[in-house]
């Protein structure tokens, strides 16, 4: 499935990265130092249930980069 991730941080970046991991195709959006790290070094997950690297990992700052996508999930601490 083609999924993007709107706010790829600890929670956002958990979930799309265990979705990724699992053999979805997502999108990560993210902006500034973080889209580039995520970029470059791919997405670094740390868990209690497991560390891993998802690389590469597929970034953007708007879904226009990724294409059409099936599901979104949006993650925000707060507004």
């Amino acid at each position: 499935m083609k999924i993007a991730v709107y706010g790829t941080g600890g929670v956002g970046g958990y979930f799309g990265g265990r979705l990724a991991q699992a053999g979805d195709e997502v999108t990560f959006i993210a902006r500034g130092a973080h889209l580039a790290a995520i970029q470059q070094k791919g997405l670094r997950v740390e868990s209690i249930m497991s560390d891993y690297t998802h690389q590469p990992a597929r970034a953007a700052e708007d879904t226009a980069e990724g294409g059409d996508v099936g599901e979104v999930i949006e993650e925000a601490k707060d507004w």
